[in-house]
C-alpha cells in the first residue's frame, strides 16, 4: 500500500475496495472483513445524513 493511496484513503478521498482491504489487512493487520466493514459503515453514515426517508412506507406482507 502507497503512502498516497493510505493518505488518500483515510482523508475519505479514496475508499476501501475488497481488494485494498486485501492489501490493508496484510500491511496494517485487521482482517479484510474489518477494513470492508468500516467502509461500510462509512458510507452508511453519509448516506444516513442526505437521504429523505419521509416519504418511504413500511410494506406490510401477507401469507397467501
Amino acid at each position: 500500500v502507497s503512502p498516497s493511496t493510505l493518505n488518500r484513503v483515510l482523508q475519505g478521498r479514496s475508499g476501501i475496495s475488497p481488494e485494498m482491504a486485501l492489501r490493508l489487512s496484510k500491511a496494517l493487520g485487521r482482517s479484510p472483513e474489518s477494513w470492508l466493514a468500516m467502509q461500510d459503515n462509512h458510507e452508511l453514515w453519509h448516506a444516513r445524513q442526505s437521504v429523505n426517508l419521509e416519504a418511504v412506507e413500511k410494506v406490510e406482507f401477507r401469507v397467501a
